[in-house]
């Protein structure tokens, strides 16, 4: 059995989570103050400070539980890199992974074969088909 590590964490700010409890704080006081509209019958101030208040509420909750998940795992592959290095003089044909410094036209290592110089015939990346997850 393979165990497969736990990507670390995510930090949150410092900044945003306290832009997140003030607002939490902002809005419980204004489902208070709707509270202690209603209790003076001040309907008309009750209802929009208790609609501000709930949607303070709803939103510092979610942004709140949003922040603790934990965030994907993105991984960037790095496609293999191909050069095909062919002898002009008898056709001999090498593949081998791309190094820094290559370039289509450059003059490589001597053929094997009749021991003239060879030449980088193109550079290419591998592409690998991806099976599609059911």
């Amino acid at each position: 059995m393979t165990e497969t590590a736990e990507p670390p964490a995510r930090r949150i700010s410092s900044f945003f989570l306290i832009i997140i409890l003030v607002t939490l704080v902002l809005s419980v006081s204004a489902v208070f103050y709707a509270a202690d509209a209603l209790y003076r019958n001040q309907n008309i101030n009750a209802g929009y400070f208790m609609l501000i208040g709930f949607i303070g509420l709803a939103l510092s909750t979610y942004m709140l539980l949003q922040s603790r998940r934990k965030s994907l795992v993105v991984s960037f592959k790095m496609p293999r890199v191909i050069t095909t290095i062919l002898c002009q003089k008898c056709g001999f044909k090498n593949i081998r992974d791309f190094q820094r410094g290559d370039f289509i036209f450059k003059e490589a290592e001597p053929c094997p074969k009749c021991n003239e110089k060879m030449m980088i015939f193109s550079i290419y990346r591998e592409v690998k088909e991806t099976e599609k997850e059911k």
